[in-house]
């Protein structure tokens, strides 16, 4: 389970995972292209609820996707940036 709040944002974003069981999280950020934009998990977490931040500060308004990879889960969510 993930979302992310507030969704839109301007400038700043959280999104909430809730793990089911401990392993390697990969948490990152793409732009409507498919380019990455920001990693903000890349390691082992532990099962339960994580928060990561996003700062869309330097980024221009629009569509963004965050992508989850965790064990036995992969989730892609939309987020909106307006500046």
């Amino acid at each position: 389970m993930d979302d992310a709040y507030p969704n839109p944002f301007n400038p700043v974003t959280n999104i909430a995972l809730k793990l089911p069981e401990s392993g390697h999280v990969k948490l990152e950020v793409f732009n409507i292209r498919g380019q990455r934009v920001a990693t903000l998990m890349n390691g082992y977490c532990e099962a339960g609820v994580h928060e990561f931040s996003f700062d869309g500060r330097n980024l221009a308004s629009g569509v963004y996707f965050y992508r989850v990879t965790a064990p036995k889960f992969t989730a892609v969510k939309r987020m909106l940036l307006l500046k």
